[in-house]
């Protein structure tokens, strides 16, 4: 039994180390941000200051890592102990970082209707998910917090080129 102990206690840290690092990942993007909004702010010519715009806009997609943070936090004590009460918990949440993400500009590289299909399909499993927190069985729930993990990480290879490591 000391050994079991051992090893929830081993994934109870590991799992704050991740939810650590995906927070100090949000930060370093918000930062890069900051960065580049003060050297656009302080640019040159017009036509440079577009196109630093445009990279800028192609660098980072709006909703992505807030949604991100929301689907890790709801998804990985499931995955990990087939906890499901921070998904329900998180439900609400998670959906409306899916109305976010579904409304902000999509940048140009991910601008395409396969994506705009996926992420119309996510906030509707989004929905559907918060609306069934209480009423589903864990079975249903299980199943739709897997396929909308899915969902997730379909658009998320859309967005890294299908790189590994984005988790």
């Amino acid at each position: 039994m000391h050994s079991a102990k051992s090893l929830h206690n081993v994934r109870f840290i590991l799992y704050f180390y991740k939810k650590i690092l995906l927070t100090m990942k949000k930060l370093s993007t918000l930062l890069s941000l900051a960065t580049l909004t003060l050297l656009f702010a302080c640019g040159g010519k017009h036509e440079d200051h577009q196109n630093h715009e445009t990279m800028a806009n192609d660098s980072v997609w709006t909703g992505m890592d807030e949604f991100h943070m929301s689907m890790a936090e709801s998804f990985h004590p499931f995955k990990d102990s087939a906890n499901l009460e921070p998904a329900k918990k998180y439900a609400a949440e998670m959906d409306s970082l899916a109305t976010i993400w579904l409304q902000s500009p999509l940048p140009e590289k991910v601008n395409t209707d396969v994506v705009k299909e996926k992420l119309a399909k996510l906030k509707e499993g989004t929905t559907n998910f918060a609306s069934s927190v209480k009423t589903e069985s864990d079975e249903m729930l299980s199943k739709s917090l897997t396929d909308l993990h899915d969902q997730f990480h379909a658009l998320q290879e859309a967005w890294y080129g299908g790189h590994e490591g984005h988790h």
